[in-house]
């Protein structure tokens, strides 16, 4: 039985498999990015660097279309399923062998692909993203763009990095073989695998991440060197204030306070105090730690003065590994009761 599914499997395994030895030199060729100190982050860092976010969220969906879904629909639709439980195979340890080789196989292969991404966005990810500070685009010497990069913790790249990528592979794969079960037609089992696995990995980083580990919460003042953002809104009030979280932290919430504690708009004052009118200004990260003229330290000590604070709610760096490991052992679990729910439902209703 392990023969005849790895006769199956073998074309698709090879060309995995493959692809990664290929990234894999590509990336001990290109060398790990240089940040800081250390030299500029080149062109073709970014893109190899996108490319490698791309490629770690997108190869646990393509395995659970293309390797999940057909694993058993294929046979459903051809017939040859008949012919191997004619020949002594119980249905269950058809299923289980399939299950077993193909999907060590899509954790390996999600696995080796994290491996070689997270070693090589190592410095990257360590550097966090610089800080953002308001500038004018047209003083002289002004600030040029910089390139800007989420720290891991971050929703764009916590799911790319470390061992959950193996859990997302494992679910993917098994929520693909579940659907082709339960539909018993490869298009249809491919789309609703799909469709499914990137409604779960849309909602996971807002519905259940930010609170499996109770959240850090401090409260700051709000200072020139420590704020992040300003948005004025249609009426040319200040609505959005923010400021920067510890370095390499996930920031889930960033709100103003007023003396008394409450959660408030910025005053409406700050914007006046704050902005020239008729100056075009911008967020632009990576500059010098310096703002506009019009925008005077001494808004901030007025605003200080008045008993206003930001509050900022976050999951420190700190956590990384601990929320990598939970969301890892959330997704086995789902996987785990998957694969009860195929053998069950092989065993007893799939005729």
């Amino acid at each position: 039985m392990i023969w005849l599914t790895w006769r199956q499997f073998r074309v698709q395994a090879v060309t995995v498999f493959a692809l990664l030895a290929v990234l894999a030199a590509l990336l001990v060729l290109a060398g790990r990015p240089l940040l800081g100190s250390a030299g500029p982050m080149t062109t073709a860092d970014d893109t190899l660097y996108d490319a490698c976010l791309a490629a770690g969220y997108g190869l646990p969906a393509l395995i659970g279309v293309f390797w999940g879904a057909p694993l058993v629909t294929r046979e459903l639709e051809t017939g040859t399923h008949r012919l191997v439980w004619n020949q002594g195979v119980t249905r269950t340890r058809w299923l289980a062998v399939k299950l077993a080789v193909t999907g060590l196989a899509a954790v390996a292969a999600s696995g080796l692909l994290s491996l070689a991404v997270t070693w090589w966005a190592g410095p990257v990810d360590a550097a966090g993203r610089p800080a953002v500070i308001l500038v004018d685009l047209t003083a002289p010497g002004a600030a040029s763009d910089a390139a800007s990069f989420a720290a891991r913790l971050s929703p764009l790249v916590f799911g790319a990095r470390g061992v959950v990528p193996v859990g997302y592979a494992a679910f993917a794969f098994v929520l693909g073989v579940a659907a082709g079960i339960l539909l018993r037609r490869t298009v249809p089992a491919m789309a609703a695998t799909l469709v499914v696995y990137a409604a779960v990995q849309a909602a996971l980083p807002f519905a259940v991440r930010p609170y499996v580990l109770p959240a850090a919460q401090e409260t700051v003042t709000i200072t020139v060197a420590n704020v992040s953002k300003l948005g004025v809104d249609d009426s040319g009030d200040l609505a959005d204030l923010a400021v920067a979280g510890p370095r390499g932290a996930w920031v889930l919430a960033n709100e103003t306070l007023d003396a008394s504690g409450h959660v408030t708009r910025p005053p409406s004052w700050l914007a006046g105090c704050m902005f020239q009118p008729q100056r075009e200004l911008t967020i632009r990260p990576g500059a010098e730690p310096a703002f506009h003229p019009t925008v005077r330290e001494e808004c901030f000590t007025k605003l200080a003065a008045q008993g206003y604070r930001q509050q900022v709610t976050y999951q420190p760096a700190g956590r990384f590994w601990a929320l990598q490991w939970i969301e890892t052992a959330i997704f086995l679990l789902l996987t785990a009761l998957l694969t009860w729910l195929c053998l069950r439902w092989t065993r007893h209703r799939l005729t």
